[in-house]
């Protein structure tokens, strides 16, 4: 993994990279576009934590990370995880999608959190078999469409 990779807040001097940052086509159908991950940001503050992920100078890709949501509407589950992942076309396969995790895990730890809850597209086509490879564990929920996995975290 390179060791110059770090997250960057989104900013009025980033904002254009942010959001004409692309997965590949065949994947487009698996993860929202940025501009809507920002969005949804806008209207809950204080709940997403949308960062880009940088290689040195270079925009790599892009993370929105939740905290402490009501899971189940009824506030006996409070959550957080990661919300949104995407990783450049031609980008992929390099250690960055893991370097989310790890630095979404980190961000939960210094919150208190033990636990990293995430969706993902389920299928041959999705990006199920990088999270059971990160260690998260499908959870028997599902969220839409989406399969639900919960990654214990370790204390640092």
């Amino acid at each position: 993994m390179p060791v110059s990779l770090h997250l960057q807040e989104i900013t009025p001097d980033n904002l254009e990279t942010a959001i004409g940052l692309k997965v590949r086509p065949d994947q487009e159908h698996a993860v929202a576009p940025v501009v809507k991950s920002l969005a949804e940001a806008y209207v809950h503050p204080g709940i997403a934590w949308p960062r880009l992920i940088c290689d040195g100078d270079e925009v790599v890709g892009f993370l929105m990370a939740f905290f402490d949501i009501d899971w189940t509407g009824d506030g006996t589950d409070l959550r957080s995880g990661l919300w949104r992942l995407n990783i450049a076309a031609g980008r992929q396969g390099r250690g960055y999608g893991r370097f989310a995790v790890q630095s979404v895990a980190a961000e939960i730890r210094r919150r208190g959190g033990t636990h990293l809850t995430t969706t993902w597209h389920p299928g041959e086509d999705g990006p199920g078999q990088f999270y059971l490879t990160l260690g998260f564990r499908p959870t028997g929920e599902t969220s839409g469409d989406q399969t639900v996995g919960a990654l214990e975290l370790d204390a640092e």
